[in-house]
């Protein structure tokens, strides 16, 4: 009997171990959960990057173009005012901004009427506000459709789940609730994607909105500086 008992502890031991193995529950990594919320996956992930790659790009972009317009109006006058046109007109193409093409062509058509200049300068604006909004929309666009999308990966799923119930005959709460909460995956990585797009979206047109107001101010200060001798 004692040999018998000893022999069974082991045993026994083993069994409760395996037990425990089985019980502990399965960690769910981010990865393997991204890829469970289907197919719709792949379109958020494209979308994603196409987001980021048009953010990136264009804030370097308008950062630069930004960059290159400090202090170029003050130049710009000090060289009028001593009378060095040549100057000014080279202070502008070494610019090579938006403000600096812009005061170029103003500078390119002095002597010429003020309201020509002034004209000559708004539609040199307007094409480099232009440039500088080039794909930004396709932000808002992203920021609209992710969410959507992600959404119609989730009704897809669950229609999917219910068809399984329907052929199986029977409804089990495992099996409902757990396909449930990974076709919802899909949702919050749309929500996720949307909402990344719609702050870079903001971002980039308030900068933007920063180097219209200094084009507006400096081209107002250049066409008043044109017509102080006139007057």
């Amino acid at each position: 009997m004692l040999l018998q008992i000893d022999s069974t502890q082991p045993l026994d031991t083993m069994m409760t171990a395996a037990e425990q193995i089985v019980q502990e529950p399965e960690k769910l990594r981010f990865i393997d959960l991204l890829i469970k919320g289907g197919w719709v996956m792949l379109p958020l992930a494209l979308l994603l990057l196409i987001g980021l790659v048009i953010f990136i790009e264009r804030y370097l972009t308008i950062r630069k173009a930004n960059r290159f317009e400090k202090n170029l109006m003050g130049q710009v006058k000090q060289s009028i005012l001593s009378g060095k046109l040549e100057s000014a007109l080279a202070i502008c193409r070494n610019n090579n901004g938006p403000l600096g093409r812009m005061l170029q062509k103003g500078l390119l058509r002095i002597g010429r009427p003020i309201k020509e200049i002034e004209g000559a300068i708004e539609n040199v604006g307007k094409l480099e506000v232009a440039k500088l909004e080039k794909n930004i929309n396709i932000l808002g666009i992203i920021a609209g459709i992710a969410p959507m999308m992600g959404f119609v990966g989730t009704i897809i799923g669950v229609i999917a789940i219910f068809h399984e119930v329907e052929l199986a005959g029977v409804i089990d709460i495992g099996t409902v609730s757990g396909g449930l909460y990974v076709k919802m995956v899909s949702s919050a990585t749309g929500l996720i994607i949307g909402i990344i797009a719609y702050i870079g979206y903001h971002i980039l047109n308030e900068m933007v909105e920063r180097i219209i107001l200094r084009m507006e101010t400096d081209a107002i200060e250049f066409i008043d500086l044109l017509d102080e001798p006139v007057s």
